[in-house]
């Protein structure tokens, strides 16, 4: 064999060695870096999975606490019930309906209360407290002061404010439960996404502004070409957070309305827990909590391209 062909044979070999340990270091550094975070993986499995799965099992088995013995291997009898459940459909309405109320009101108030909160003034500072305020109350302190103090239909501020213009009192947590119930809720969620909001105002170059006055651009077009197309990042991400968060509502509906008249009001973490733990129906209260996981992660996944296409498109 030539010199040079011998030549070419050890540069491969030292080539392929040189690539090897780089392969090797590289892959230590990557287990060095993601070393410290597997107890918290491994934890978050433990949590999280393991309980699904299990949801998964019993969701495939017909199994009622009053009946233990009557546990059977049923396959997906459970989930064909709860598609012919029309309390199912009712629910799941209900959820669409106070989830997506509660966030665009919310989200659209958070906007406005961030506008003006982003302009200086005596007493912003207080006025910012005060608003964010709501958002730091326990659901359940939330849920008694409007189904007692401002709802009540006897004694409720929102009555008496009634009885000043001559009008009869009203039984707000009965005649109109689901408004109720968004009322509450957008009071709570307002200051989350006048948080959101009000990061991105002022994240906002000031020099675009400035640049949009002198060229003689007027407010509401500054804020629609300018302001509106910066906070898009913001107002998706509020909308996604806001979603995930709502549509797990069960405080507000237990202590206001307790899912009445009947289902009216009810959702489907309200109807899951009736189902399981008044009618003790483990078997369909799982089919229904696997059903509404996979909603939401399908509802957050579509949510979470979309923000990601965002950040692509300013990049």
């Amino acid at each position: 064999m030539s010199t040079p062909t011998i030549d070419r044979l050890e540069g491969s070999r030292r080539t392929a060695r040189t690539e090897a340990s780089s392969r090797q270091i590289s892959r230590a550094e990557g287990w060095r870096r993601r070393g410290p975070l597997l107890p918290a993986l491994i934890f978050t499995i433990i949590v999280t999975q393991l309980p699904f799965l299990l949801t998964i099992w019993y969701s495939l088995h017909s199994r009622n606490l009053l009946r233990p013995e009557s546990d059977l291997f049923v396959g997906f009898s459970n989930y064909l019930d709860i598609a012919r459940d029309s309390t199912f459909r009712q629910t799941a309405w209900n959820s669409v309906v106070i989830t997506l109320g509660c966030v665009l009101v919310a989200m659209v108030l958070g906007i406005v209360l961030a506008l003006l909160l982003d302009r200086p003034f005596f007493g912003r500072s207080v006025a910012r407290t005060m608003l964010i305020t709501p958002f730091l109350v326990m659901p359940v302190a939330t849920s008694v002061l409007w189904a007692v103090a401002l709802l009540n239909p006897t004694y409720g501020l929102f009555n008496w404010t009634l009885g000043l213009f001559g009008l009869e009192a009203v039984d707000w947590t009965s005649t109109y439960p689901v408004v109720s119930i968004l009322m509450a809720l957008v009071w709570q969620w307002t200051p989350f996404m006048m948080l959101l909001v009000l990061a991105g105002l002022q994240a906002q170059p000031k020099d675009v502004l400035e640049a949009a006055s002198v060229d003689g651009a007027g407010t509401w077009l500054t804020f629609r070409l300018i302001t509106l197309p910066h906070l898009r990042r913001y107002i998706e991400l509020g909308v996604l957070l806001g979603i995930i968060y709502v549509v797990n509502t069960f405080d507000q509906i237990y202590l206001m309305t307790a899912g009445g008249p009947g289902t009216a009001s009810a959702n489907l973490p309200f109807y899951i827990y009736q189902r399981a733990f008044l009618g003790f129906d483990v078997g369909q209260a799982a089919a229904m909590g696997v059903v509404v996981v996979i909603a939401t992660i399908i509802v957050a996944s579509a949510a979470l391209r979309l923000i990601f296409r965002s950040f692509e498109v300013k990049e």
